[in-house]
This record gives C-alpha cells, sequence and structure tokens, in this order.
C-alpha cells in the first residue's frame, strides 16, 4: 500500500522529511554504521507526526518507499508498511521535546563495543575531552558529560519507562547507549543531530583507546 496522508498533512513535507533521512541513512551505512539492516532513523514531519524508517530495510539504500509516516504514538498512518521494532524510543523523545526534529539510532563498533564495556557501570563518563562542546549545552573541556547504558530488552515500555526514570531523576540526557546495541542520539536539526552522533562516536572511540593503553 502507497503512503497516503491524513488532513493537515504535507505530503511535500513528509517527502522532504524522507529524503533527508535517506541522505543521512546513506552516509552513515558508507561509515559502516548500520551493518545487516541495523539502526533506524526518524524526522519529525509536525506536531503529531513523524518520518522513521521501515523495520529491516537496507540502510545504504533507501528511498522515499523505504520511509513511513507514524503518529506520535507510534501508530502507521495511511499505510500498512511496519515501522521500526524501536519506535517508541523515538516517538518518546518527540513527545517529551517539541524542538527535538531528528532522532538517529546507529550501531556502530565503537559503540556497540563501548556499551557492553560500560554497561556494569550504567553510564560512559565524558570529561576532559575538547570536543564534548559539539554536544549542544556543553561550553567547556571542564564539564562532565555522562552517558548512561541501559540494559538491552525486547520490550520496548521497559526500555522507555528507564529512559523516562533516567530524565525523571533529573540527569541531562542527550543520548544514550543499549548494552550490546548501539547508540540513541537527537537534535533541532539533521545537522545537530549528525554534530552530536560524530563527536559521541569519536568520544566514545578515544574512551576505549585510553581503557586499551592502560590496560
Amino acid at each position: 500500500m502507497p503512503q497516503t496522508f491524513p488532513p493537515g498533512v504535507s505530503s511535500e513535507t513528509f517527502f522532504a522529511c524522507a529524503d533527508a533521512v535517506a541522505v543521512a541513512a546513506k552516509e552513515l551505512a558508507a561509515l559502516g554504521w548500520t551493518p545487516a539492516t541495523s539502526s533506524n532513523f526518524s524526522m519529525r514531519v509536525d506536531d503529531a507526526h513523524a518520518a522513521i524508517t521501515i523495520s529491516g530495510r537496507d540502510k545504504g539504500r533507501l528511498g522515499r518507499d523505504d520511509i513511513m509516516l507514524i503518529d506520535l504514538d507510534g501508530q502507521a498512518v495511511g499505510t500498512d508498511a511496519r515501522p521500526s521494532a524501536e519506535t517508541a524510543l523515538h516517538t518518546q523523545v518527540y513527545r517529551r521535546w517539541p524542538d527535538m526534529r531528528v532522532v538517529l539510532h546507529t550501531h556502530s563498533r565503537t559503540q556497540s563495543v563501548a556499551s557492553r564495556l560500560f554497561a556494569a557501570q550504567g553510564a560512559v563518563r565524558l570529561e576532559g575531552w575538547e570536543l564534548q562542546k559539539a554536544i549542544t549545552g556543553f561550553h567547556t573541556h571542564e564539564s562532565v558529560l555522562e552517558i548512561p547504558v541501559f540494559p538491552n530488552t525486547q520490550d520496548m515500555a521497559e526500555l522507555v519507562e528507564r529512559v523516562d526514570a533516567w530524565l525523571g531523576s533529573g540527569k541531562p540526557l542527550h543520548a544514550y547507549l543499549i548494552d550490546g546495541h548501539g547508540i540513541y542520539t537527537w537534535g533541532r536539526d539533521m545537522a545537530e543531530t549528525r554534530r552530536h552522533l560524530e563527536a559521541l562516536e569519536f568520544l566514545l572511540a578515544c574512551e576505549l583507546d585510553l581503557r586499551r593503553l592502560s590496560a
């Protein structure tokens, strides 16, 4: 079934979002961060809808037909396609922060290894790195940036609840890792979200190098 649009949803806006997601996915796939059809990407279309990758598609070969419309409860809109199994983690961001417009989730080797290494500690503590300033809200290398690591589970409601609990405790959250899985990060547009993702990939790689060199 081709994508159709409910009243009030602009097809032009949806397709612009779908194209932006497809371009980003192709570039991230070229870096090797989306192996074996893993990862998922989304972009807010309006106050009540988002465009998200359809489950199981090769992220290096996405076109408009590989991206679908959902509401912010994660339900398909105007299509019988199936969204990513982790759609609830995207819509959680959009519901909590109305100014967030993009969510990127990747499975790079660095992210996956870091998620296992720091799982027992529950977070990766980043401090003293100049590139921390690439994360919105951080203005000095002397700041402390904690990236939580949540246990992996197929129960998305449980994972959403864990993320909400972290937020409810007053801790800052710009991204998170899932144990043995990968990273989620977001931003107010694609450029900011890509900046967060690339900076965190670099910072996690530096932390892994330090562990190796000090062993």
